[in-house]
Order: C-alpha cells, then structure tokens, then sequence
C-alpha cells in the first residue's frame, strides 16, 4: 500500500516550477542527489533567486515524501504561511510601543517543538521568531498545526546565520539572552530592556559560536536525573519570566 503523500509536498517538476513563479511561500526545496541537469537546473536557479533552501536527497527520501507520485527528482514543501522580514519585528515592537522581543532558534528540528514555541511566543507577547535557513525545520504544515494558528499574527524570519544575525540585533541596541546550562539563574536576571530568548536545538543545545555572541548565559533549575527541558517547555518558561518583567509584575515576596 502506497504511504499517503502530506498535504504540503509539492511533487513533480512542472508542479514546483509553477509554486515558484506563483510566489507561493516554500519552505524547502528537495532535489534528488546529483541530479542538476536540464529543467531541475532551471528550478534550481528560479530557487536561488527566491531565496528558498535547498536540500539534496536521495531518490528514497523522495518517495517516501511524495508516498509513490512520480517526484521527477525533486519535490517542495509549502509553507504555510510566509516568512517575514526582521524590520517586521521591529516595526511591530514600536507599534506597540515596547522594546523588542525575539526568540531566535538555534537549529530547532523538530515541528512540533517550533510550532510550540512560535504559538508561546505569541501568547507571552514576543515581537518574532527567528529561525535558521539550513538545519532548522520550516513552517511546515505540522509547525502551522503545533503553533495553533500563532503563525498567522507573529513574524517569522529566516536567516541565513544566527551568529550574523546576533551580531546585527546587538548593533541596534538588543540584549542576547541564550538558555543553557551552567548560566545565571533565570530568576537572577533582569530581562526588561530589548531582549533576544536563544533556545537551541533538541540534541545539541547552543552552538559555541552562539554562545560567544551571547551577553547572557541563563539556566533554569534541573532537580531530577533528567540534565535538560524540551526545548518548547524551556522556552515558554524563560518567556513568561520575561512578561512577567516586562509587565512589572512582581513575584510574591520577591522582585
């Protein structure tokens, strides 16, 4: 029995091409290994001048995406919503008057896990998500169906490099706040100026080099025999500190 192919593939050569020239928001590109020639190479440039990513697979990962439609060597997957610019998270924070609010996404793979942290973002009040073009999902149908619709009102922008890119939102005056162990603890720091959350990936946590752009390393407390949080829970944790803050709330007997 042939695998159902997900409502958010795109299959088939002349089917992608026609996504591309529509503008219809992709996600990702997947292009069987070491095929480039004739119209794929055509498909492949239309991409590139897009801005979407492209991944070379091979001819199995294609099957199983397409569940046994005839791919031609190359398949897309749609977004479900599209992505934004980082002046988009800049301008709403002014809108609303408030210093901004970023979580940024260190690689996270998994979509459940995205779509949980976008649909937290958006309830705690974040300004955008930020997420890698390459070793990160998208906005896939599933990370639209784990964000519960937040898709739809918070920005989210991919970026060629997050170190880049932390180097860039520090220039304009924004705090990098990174989750990992062995940091301040989250109750000790201040969080109430232009902030940007890190989380990293479910596997490998940060990478070093984010680390080094980070001005702040903030833990939260691990009292089990389990060293670490799913990275959705971590994050919806360190957002609400950050609300907390930012809405001068204080903690019962504390700050």
């Amino acid at each position: 029995m042939e695998k159902e192919r997900e409502n958010d593939v795109i299959a088939g050569r002349n089917a992608v091409a026609e996504a591309l020239r529509a503008g219809r928001p992709i996600d990702r590109i997947y292009v069987r290994r070491g095929d480039r020639t004739g119209s794929v190479h055509a498909i492949l440039r239309m991409a590139k001048e897009a801005g979407v990513a492209v991944k070379e697979v091979d001819a199995r990962k294609l099957d199983a995406m397409c569940g046994g439609e005839n791919h031609q060597g190359i398949a897309a997957v749609a977004a479900v919503h599209a992505f934004s610019e980082t002046e988009d998270i800049f301008a709403l924070a002014e809108s609303r008057g408030e210093p901004p609010f970023l979580i940024v996404c260190d690689e996270i793979a998994d979509p459940h896990n995205l779509g949980a942290i976008i649909r937290t973002a958006e309830c705690a009040g974040a300004h955008g998500v930020v997420i890698p073009k390459r070793r990160s999902v998208g906005l896939t149908a599933a990370v639209g169906r784990a964000s519960a619709g937040a898709v739809e009102y918070l920005p989210v922008v991919r970026v060629p490099n997050i170190a880049s890119f932390l180097d860039e939102i520090k220039a304009r005056g924004v705090w990098v706040y990174t989750a990992d162990m062995d940091g301040t603890d989250w109750c000790q720091t201040d969080f109430s100026g232009p902030a940007a959350l890190v989380v990293g990936s479910e596997g490998f946590g940060v990478s070093r080099l984010v680390k080094e752009k980070s001005d702040f390393i903030v833990s939260l407390p691990m009292k089990g025999r389990i060293n670490s949080l799913n990275a959705s829970v971590a994050c919806g944790i360190l957002c609400y500190e950050i609300a907390r803050q930012r809405a001068g709330i204080r903690a019962k007997g504390g700050m």
